[in-house]
């Protein structure tokens, strides 16, 4: 924690004063955007990645990068809740759905569920991406731990953007061109990042 501290006092001495004006600004009202769907793992950190400066992301991250598929209940649900804010009061005009290389959320998904039987909240979690295992096995044809391992995280990210297209008001903003949704694949150990190109079905290096 002293790590911590010391990070929180050389922030207010250094990085808040250089951009005091923005937030000021900030201390007002946001205007993010993007909305960015991560995943909650340590290695992935969205302003890093992106060089976005605060009040421009608006960011959710849970294992997996998962969004559940819409539905109203009474339940307490914090990804849907944040999308539905994201879309209805903050009006983003983006989002991201960013999955990664090494994921332990994607990995977990082609475990038995006994395995689980220590995280059982993990577990029931990614139910919600519970087709992403059988539509990885239809596309191995020699099993390799490398290409089981990307296809789930790639897969996932694309069942998290149909997922987002079943949120009545995400659907009707992506249909008449006021919301467009990407699909980013960031490997770690290179820095590189893959969009989803929707027209050839394949995720493409970005590249300045």
């Amino acid at each position: 924690m002293e790590k911590l501290f010391k990070g929180v006092a050389q922030f207010r001495l250094d990085d808040f004063e250089k951009h005091k004006e923005l937030f000021r600004e900030l201390g007002q009202e946001q205007k993010p955007h993007t909305l960015f769907v991560g995943c909650a793992d340590s290695r992935v950190v969205p302003d890093l990645i992106t060089r976005t400066m605060p009040g421009e992301l608006f960011t959710v991250r849970n294992i997996a990068n998962i969004v559940p598929p819409y539905r109203q209940t009474e339940e307490y649900v914090g990804t849907t809740s944040s999308v539905e804010y994201a879309v209805q009061v903050l009006e983003v005009e983006n989002i991201v759905i960013c999955g990664h290389s090494n994921c332990g959320g994607c990995a977990a998904m082609n475990k038995p569920a006994s395995e689980l039987d220590h995280i059982p909240n993990v577990r029931r979690w990614l139910e919600v991406s519970s087709e992403v295992r059988a539509r990885v096995d239809r596309q191995m044809t020699v099993e390799s731990p490398e290409k089981r391992e990307w296809l789930t995280e790639q897969i996932n990210i694309l069942v998290q953007m149909r997922n987002l297209l079943t949120y009545p008001y995400v659907l009707e903003r992506y249909k008449d061109g006021r919301l467009k949704i990407y699909g980013w694949y960031y490997i770690i150990e290179t820095g590189e990042i893959f969009n989803y190109n929707d027209q050839n079905q394949t995720f493409e290096l970005v590249e300045g």
